[in-house]
């Protein structure tokens, strides 16, 4: 091999070395993009749920949840474990967040905000339905027709959960065998927790599926 096909074979390895190496760079990019960062042992994991009329902005220490439209939830975002001043809107409250566990701060119009737990669903197979009852009533999530109970009798300040198959789902909210609200249809993947928060009171309860916001 001569001097001028070991330097021609020599720039075609170092090329392809080269394009390699940025593939990989841009895949791990693209992955970045869409898991976002990797949240480091020992945290906790926390969003806003704004049940209020009005646009809300969270703080939990350094960690912001900003812009939070009505009857809209933030994500999750992660931060150490320990105990945190949280300001709600307006309001402030001592927060402690353990370490690989999930919560929500809701804020209601009219009442203090609250801190709420959303323990971790791990499944790939099926989804969750989670019940949020912040109200001061015993409540069901039955199928609209009141026949078929799908979490049955959550009692006040209580949380319900039951597994079910990837669906399109019309459920209603029952108190006893009186229905209080039938709710909009909201579909269901694989994986997926979609919680109904549940606020109010007096009869008058206002019951909203807050599910991950999507990006984009």
């Amino acid at each position: 091999m001569n001097n001028t096909q070991t330097t021609l074979r020599r720039f075609t390895l170092g090329a392809c070395a080269l394009a390699l190496g940025l593939g990989m760079l841009q895949t791990q990019a693209d992955d970045g993009a869409l898991y976002g960062p990797k949240a480091p042992k020992g945290s906790a994991f926390v969003r806003a749920y704004n049940a209020s009329s009005a646009e809300l902005d969270v703080s939990v220490g350094q960690t912001q949840l900003k812009q939070i439209s009505p009857l809209g939830s933030s994500d999750f975002k992660f931060l150490p474990a320990g105990s945190y001043q949280a300001q709600v809107g307006n309001a402030q409250m001592a927060v402690d967040l353990e370490a690989a566990r999930y919560y929500t701060l809701v804020s209601q119009t009219g009442a203090e905000p609250r801190l709420v737990e959303e323990p971790p669903f791990t499944s790939r197979q099926k989804a969750l339905l989670r019940v949020q009852n912040l109200t001061d009533s015993t409540l069901s999530l039955k199928t609209a027709d009141g026949k078929t109970a799908v979490v049955a009798d959550v009692k006040p300040d209580g949380r319900g959960d039951r597994e079910i198959n990837p669906v399109k789902v019309g459920l209603a909210l029952f108190e006893g065998e009186r229905k209080v609200a039938d709710l909009k249809p909201v579909t269901l993947e694989r994986g997926e927790v979609v919680s109904l928060f549940v606020t109010g009171g007096q009869g008058k309860l206002s019951p909203v599926w807050v599910k991950r916001p999507i990006d984009g």
